[in-house]
């Protein structure tokens, strides 16, 4: 296995083949068998997003995806935070729920652990909906503007979290 990101015990994941249209295309056996691969490779054809090896049912339609390079730096641990975060969130809103105030130590606790957290996870997504943006502006400009659009609006809802959290810890 060539992929960093595989660990032992994990399924085995059928990975789109990354390439200019013309350059050799892989089959989705790739990741599995290298050298069979190799042997059954074809060329894109002419349109980017329209390959050879497609069923019949999906040759001719727009593109859907466009494969990912490469890893964003917290890829591995996303979920593992992400949990973390979910525990001390429900753990807060269930004490205000409760009657406790924004003031109160379980509350500040929580906001402490979780929102740094929170802050790296969503920096962490917002970097892959960039990546993403800019990988379908060669494909579909529209997919592409739409995933800005995105980042944009992500960049704003990190800004306000930044901004509760503080008000929570002064509070």
């Amino acid at each position: 296995m060539d992929d960093e990101r595989w660990e032992a015990g994990m399924p085995v994941l059928d990975r789109q083949a990354v390439g200019e249209p013309g350059m050799p295309v892989l089959d989705r056996q790739a990741v599995r068998e290298p050298a069979e691969a190799a042997a059954t490779a074809t060329t894109a054809a002419p349109r980017p997003g329209h390959t050879t090896n497609l069923p019949p049912s999906l040759q001719g339609l727009p593109q859907r995806s466009v494969p990912e390079v490469a890893p964003t730096p917290l890829q591995r641990h996303y979920i593992n935070l992400s949990v973390v975060v979910l525990i001390c969130g429900a753990i807060a809103i269930t004490a205000l729920n409760l009657g406790a105030r924004l003031g109160d130590p379980l509350i500040k606790l929580c906001v402490i652990v979780a929102a740094p957290l929170l802050v790296i996870t969503t920096a962490d997504a917002i970097l892959r909906i960039w990546r993403s943006a800019w990988a379908w502006m060669g494909v579909d400009r529209g997919k592409g503007l739409f995933r800005l659009a995105w980042v944009a609006t992500s960049l704003v809802g990190l800004a306000a979290l930044v901004a509760a959290s503080v008000a929570v810890l002064f509070a």
